[in-house]
């Protein structure tokens, strides 16, 4: 096994955070392209019969891929009848804004009508299903609870349930879906952030975790939806998978999306994440931080044209060799950085913003962070719902599971 070396300036950069780092431990889990997969959307002899003489709307962005060619571009050259794409936070072509409105439009290559799903129109209309019989799903998912395209699916089943249309999902690989850490949602903070009693990490791949939403009996009144999961050929979570195109603007590569479970919560607070830099999910900081050694100034930047300091110098720290090198290695949450930066923080009482407690899905985290209550005393309250959670899970997984 090789051994990882984390440079001497390395850690002191984590020491002076607060404290030492906790937890470093090898994984031996092997490691996967594109290559080595066929996804679901390569497996057209599963779902093309099922496409025969129906018309079809397709939920994609640009991780929506059969190899390099898009799924919609692929699907009418095969004759499939597309009478539109619906699409998710950050548009069809992936660059607008966190959170911002994505307008209706029409794709210059194909000419189709592009009805977003983000902002007010979070669920397809009675209108918008009327001339379709089969809505197919193939967004890539990084497997974290507050990722909003989860929701997306959710909603898109939702309606398709009770205007009697079958959903198809195309699968793809979750680069964190070789464990499952975090608290489990709470009623009282269900949102857009997170409509399901998970863990922020849940270790499902898109395709089985909308089997969970139709068991579960989560979409709204109970309805079922008619489903059909056309899976992975190659894949399990035991399984390390190294994304072919970047998921969102924001998540430019394995560094990040390995730090998105723990850096996301961030959102909910004065620490930037870097959005805005060449670093987004892969740097922290503030104008007001202390014990920091870097600094960033966040700037316009598609997807984030109006970044959190935009044109402030924010001091922090530069976490991208560790997200790169170490981060897939940790299995969990590192909440080192959380309670570090708000310990560094002068003004404690703006730390967290209304936000955060969606983020993490209760008020405990918060509240154990302006405590002081230990990192492992933290995770010891999320045992009990996760240890619940796994015994759903379970029934719902489509490949070999990671224990």
């Amino acid at each position: 096994m090789k051994i990882l070396k984390i440079s001497a300036v390395f850690a002191i950069l984590m020491h002076s955070i607060s404290g030492d780092a906790q937890g470093i431990v090898q994984i031996e889990n092997t490691y996967k392209t594109i290559n080595d997969l066929k996804v679901g959307a390569d497996c057209t002899s599963e779902y093309l019969p099922l496409l025969k003489g129906k018309s079809i709307a397709v939920v994609a962005n640009q991780s929506s891929l059969i190899k390099k060619t898009h799924l919609v571009d692929s699907l009418i050259s095969l004759g499939v009848t597309v009478k539109k794409v619906f699409c998710p936070e950050h548009g069809f072509r992936g660059l607008v804004d966190a959170g911002e409105k994505v307008t209706t439009e029409k794709d210059a290559k194909t000419g189709l009508n592009i009805i977003s799903l983000y902002g007010k129109n979070k669920k397809p209309s009675a209108t918008d299903l009327a001339d379709v019989d089969v809505v197919i799903f193939d967004i890539q998912d990084v497997g974290v609870r507050f990722y909003t395209y989860l929701s997306t699916l959710h909603y898109v089943m939702e309606a398709c349930a009770e205007k009697g249309k079958q959903v198809i999902v195309l699968d793809r690989p979750n680069p964190n879906g070789y464990y499952i850490d975090g608290p489990v949602l709470e009623t009282a903070y269900t949102s857009f952030l997170g409509l399901h009693p998970v863990p922020i990490v849940y270790g499902m791949t898109i395709g089985e975790y909308a089997e969970m939403i139709n068991g579960e009996a989560w979409l709204k009144a109970g309805v079922k939806c008619n489903l059909k999961v056309i899976k992975i050929d190659g894949y399990s979570h035991k399984d390390l998978f190294e994304l072919p195109v970047r998921p969102s603007p924001n998540l430019p590569n394995m560094s990040s999306v390995y730090m998105y479970p723990s850096l996301g919560l961030f959102e909910g607070t004065v620490i930037s994440v870097g959005r805005g830099t060449d670093l987004p999910f892969q740097v922290i900081g503030s104008p007001a931080l202390t014990k920091a050694n870097y600094t960033f100034t966040p700037q316009p930047k598609p997807g984030a044209l109006e970044p959190k300091y935009k044109g402030q110098v924010c001091k922090g720290h530069n976490l991208s060799e560790f997200g790169a090198e170490y981060m897939k290695d940790t299995k969990k949450i590192y909440l080192f950085w959380l309670i570090g930066t708000y310990a560094n923080t002068p003004d404690k009482a703006k730390f967290f913003d209304e936000n955060f407690n969606f983020h993490a899905g209760n008020a405990t985290l918060q509240q154990h962070v302006k405590d002081g209550v230990t990192e492992g005393v933290i995770r010891k309250s999320w045992e009990p719902g996760i240890v619940k959670f796994k015994v759903i899970r379970k029934k719902y997984l489509l490949y070999k599971d990671f224990e």
